[in-house]
């Protein structure tokens, strides 16, 4: 018994050991042309904030289900040909010596009025549960930068090399936000921010 323990707890450490440092050894690498990947239909947010927390709780449940139910689909819209509008763009730089980043972030307006944003000769320090955000400081150099002041999720980071794109919920005061910043979401670390320059 003693020695079936000891071999569970050596899978165990193994695999939460090879969790938090294969990303330190293993690059993530992604390249989407300039184009954003739609939901068909838009959701009204307005509708679905103006429902009950029980309504929201509910429908929140029964979409869970059906997307782990459903089979997958692809829907890949190119970007329209009338050119998106810059709005603003940031270098990505080291939050610290150990967290470093590089690349281009551009923050673009679509013809349909939605925003997004895309990252271009991207590269971040790889690690465990690796998300994009929108923040409103100006410049983060600390995680309380961060969560002190206001963020909007953009979604897991497609990969911590190459080009990639975000777009920006429906409704998101954009003119509030001031830098995007990549965020690991396991520990509240701040991996790479960019200050975001309007043009």
């Amino acid at each position: 018994m003693k020695q079936l323990t000891i071999i569970v707890v050596a899978v165990l450490a193994l695999a939460g050991g090879w969790f938090f440092l294969s990303p330190l050894f293993i690059d993530q690498a992604v390249d989407e042309d300039f184009s954003f990947t739609l939901a068909s239909g838009e959701v009204d947010m307005s509708k679905i904030m103006a429902m009950s927390e029980v309504d929201r709780m509910s429908m929140k449940k029964e979409i869970m289900a059906a997307g782990a139910n459903g089979s997958d689909a692809m829907v890949d819209e190119t970007m329209p040909s009338e050119s998106p509008a810059l709005v603003a763009q940031g270098q990505f730089t080291d939050a610290d010596a150990i967290h470093k980043g590089s690349g281009r972030a551009t923050l673009y307006r679509l013809q349909d009025g939605a925003h997004a944003i895309r990252f271009e000769e991207f590269r971040t320090t790889n690690g465990p549960a690796l998300v994009v955000y929108l923040a409103k400081h100006p410049n983060p150099q600390s995680a309380s930068d961060v969560t002190d002041v206001g963020f909007v999720d953009l979604g897991k980071l497609k990969g911590n090399v190459g080009n990639q794109n975000y777009l920006i919920p429906a409704g998101t005061p954009v003119g509030e936000f001031n830098s995007v910043v990549i965020w690991c979401e396991l520990f509240d670390v701040l991996f790479s921010p960019a200050a975001l320059n309007r043009t």
